[in-house]
């Protein structure tokens, strides 16, 4: 039998399984980080720091105020609790999970290991096993080798030692033992990892399964295509598979949710059966792009009607709503869009565009103010200032005036 769902009821249950149905903890400190990781079970990892680094952020929605240095503790240190692995694309991951994903780096070798960049330098890849083996964690900047100033790789144009490391570190050889700044540290696997986690690879087929059932209580009701994106698993028998195991166990129910279709008739869907159903949920967040609530765009039309692009690479003149806009929660659904960036030489939030979506309650103006002003502080900035460029810019700055009048602190908009 067939569940029925609405679309609201599955939109509560998406958030409560991100964690959005709770409120804040009045302090954050490593537990309440660390549960809040392994709800999500994946941090993804971005480059893009205009407001606040990508991996920071799904923490701050969800907890509000922390310390990122409770983060880095965990995640980039010597010995990591987590850490990075190609996972849904480059990733955080307790370590426990590191076997869970032998089969994409087995994968990873079979795609670059024996490719014609990979046999002309077999070498330097062994250079580069030596060295990390005699000096322990090195950044690419503190390797000498010839390969520093001869050709380029196909890569991001990174030279032949980056090129060499990164594809150590997808093949398993080589981890992650920290950042400076955003410059990773590489070190042997073995040197980062416990030998738990490097002596304890699980079968293919058992592991795309077991990673299945994580991505079902990570989104609490999903699509196949939902599941297998949580990973990126390419593998759509493999996920069907293991989602068969889950229903033959009543791990899953199958569900139809309203509105939720697929090639014009409605898409096959799964409840898991630990899944949180509350009747009411009410968040305030900024959401990164590559936060697990929005990342697949698919799923994120579905949940939330929201058609949602990144615009970094799209022209200036050709953007509709922002360089790097984030969405915004109010309540149990996405009410706006906000272009942020940290002015930090002059203290200062930019909101560099601000849009409604057709659905915004009259009150999201006021959560969305308090929520910036949330953020300013949480990044060491004294103000918020607001353009004027989008249909939310007023609405917004008035919130914003009329709080700091109601809180007369400093600060200002």
């Amino acid at each position: 039998m067939t569940l029925m769902l609405r679309r609201a009821d599955a939109r509560r249950i998406a958030l409560a399984a991100q964690g959005f149905a709770r409120p804040r903890p009045a302090a954050v400190g490593t537990r309440q980080i660390t549960a809040a990781l392994h709800r999500m079970r994946i941090l993804q990892i971005d480059s893009v720091n205009v407001f606040a680094r990508s991996h920071y952020m799904p923490l701050f929605a969800r907890l509000g105020s922390y310390d990122t240095a409770l983060l880095d503790a965990l995640a980039f240190s010597r010995r990591p609790r987590w850490v990075e692995s190609w996972a849904h694309v480059a990733s955080l991951v307790s370590v426990d999970d590191w076997p869970l994903l032998q089969f994409r780096r087995d994968a990873m070798r079979d795609k670059y290991g024996r490719d014609g960049w990979a046999e002309a330098n077999q070498p330097l890849l062994q250079w580069l096993r030596d060295e990390l083996a005699a000096r322990g964690p090195l950044r690419p900047a503190e390797i000498e080798h010839d390969a520093r100033s001869g050709s380029r790789g196909s890569w991001w144009g990174w030279d032949d030692v980056k090129n060499g490391l990164e594809r150590l570190w997808l093949f398993g050889e080589v981890a992650i033992a920290g950042r400076r700044g955003f410059e990773r540290r590489y070190a042997l696997a073995s040197d980062v990892l416990p030998a738990s986690a490097l002596e304890s690879a699980v079968p293919r087929d058992q592991a795309i399964a077991e990673l299945v059932r994580r991505a079902a209580i990570a989104y609490g009701v999903a699509t196949a295509a939902d599941l297998a994106d949580y990973w990126r698993i390419r593998d759509r028998p493999a996920v069907l598979a293991g989602v068969r195991q889950l229903v033959d166990s009543g791990e899953l129910i199958s569900v139809e949710v309203e509105g939720w279709q697929s090639g014009g008739r409605p898409a096959r869907a799964w409840l898991h059966r630990d899944a949180a159903r509350p009747r009411r949920v009410d968040a305030a967040a900024l959401l990164t792009p590559f936060d697990p609530l929005v990342w697949f765009r698919d799923r994120a039309e579905r949940l939330f009607e929201l058609d949602y692009r990144i615009e970094i690479y799209t022209p200036a003149a050709q953007r509709r709503f922002g360089y790097y806009s984030l969405p915004v929660l109010v309540g149990d659904d996405v009410v706006g869009r906000v272009d942020l960036k940290s002015d930090r030489a002059e203290g200062a939030l930019r909101v560099q565009s601000a849009w409604w979506e057709p659905h915004a309650p009259a009150e999201a103006a006021d959560r969305i103010a308090a929520e910036l002003l949330a953020a300013a502080r949480w990044q060491g900035l004294e103000r918020v200032t607001v353009s004027r460029w989008g249909d939310a810019a007023d609405a917004i700055a008035g919130a914003l005036r009329a709080e700091r009048h109601e809180h007369p602190d400093g600060r200002s908009n």
